[in-house]
């Protein structure tokens, strides 16, 4: 896979203009490399862009972003692209209104409001699942209870 990207390929990739990617990189948002006056992206930059740009389009503003990604280089040591990666510790969530990065499997953080209070991720499915199971336990236990004395009745 390529490494390196040039404005030209960012803007074919993600849909990005390229006075958006200059602004994005005089802001200190995605900062590429310079090599005279082109802008050579690595593919974290490539990803946080394509992030960034569609955090934009679901409405938030480049300010919150902005307060994102200085919040997970600050409290957690990462970068927004590395809490996209299927692999992530980390994942970013939304409900359209407000930013979460949920760091455990039981503990979702507010991004916008930058913290330190966690909120706590409540897993329904795994308890529908252990529910089933009790039912089915239920299930089988009391056909086999009626199908014992029917058995005993057989014999005698």
């Amino acid at each position: 896979m390529k490494r390196q990207f040039t404005t030209n390929d960012v803007i074919a990739l993600t849909g990005l203009t390229g006075r958006q990617l200059q602004w994005w990189d005089e802001r200190g948002l995605v900062t590429p490399e310079h090599r005279g006056h082109r802008r050579i992206y690595n593919w974290d930059q490539l990803v946080t862009a394509a992030v960034v740009f569609q955090l934009r389009r679901r409405g938030f503003s480049l300010q919150r972003v902005r307060k994102v990604v200085a919040f997970l280089a600050h409290e957690f040591g990462t970068n927004l692209a590395a809490t996209v990666r299927a692999a992530s510790e980390y994942h970013l969530l939304t409900d359209g209104t407000n930013l979460y990065l949920r760091t455990s499997a039981r503990q979702v953080v507010d991004l916008l409001k930058n913290s330190s209070q966690p909120m706590f991720d409540i897993c329904l499915s795994d308890e529908v699942r252990r529910v089933r199971g009790e039912i089915s336990s239920q299930k089988k236990r009391a056909t086999s209870e009626r199908v014992q004395p029917l058995r005993r009745a057989r014999r005698a």
